[in-house]
């Protein structure tokens, strides 16, 4: 009897073991909502000009949506959620003549402590031009 119960705990230490009990899995975020940009205002400026407002027009933008100079997120306000934002661009950013690509990222949300939650998603780009 000794014998059957030394087995049957040792067959059960066993299971529990090869179950990975302490090993606790990770979920990868889902992805996020893309943002659409549909028009710059303006959509271009003179070389050597002043710092301006860059209002972006589109759609999906979440509340904490950031505008990208450049490759480069900027300070950016909500005018209409979801449609449009804007950004004060410096004079410095258009001291020379040439193209600028524009975009918008929806930064991700943070998970649980399995993970998850959502993926930081950008838009497509649009071209500004500094004459």
């Amino acid at each position: 009897m000794k014998t059957m119960k030394a087995a049957f705990l040792a067959g059960l230490l066993a299971v529990g073991v090869a179950c990975g009990y302490s090993a606790k899995s990770t979920t990868p975020p889902t992805p996020g909502t893309k943002p659409t940009i549909a028009a710059l205002a303006p959509d271009n400026a003179t070389s050597g000009g002043p710092a301006f407002v860059l209002t972006v027009n589109g759609t999906n933008f979440n509340t904490n949506a950031t505008i990208n100079w450049a490759g480069s997120a900027q300070s950016t306000s909500v005018v209409s959620p979801g449609t449009q934002l804007t950004a004060t661009i410096p004079a410095s950013a258009i001291a020379a003549s040439g193209m600028v690509t524009v975009t918008v990222t929806n930064p991700g949300t943070a998970g649980g402590i399995y993970g998850g939650g959502t993926a930081a998603a950008t838009s497509n780009s649009m071209t500004f031009t500094i004459n």
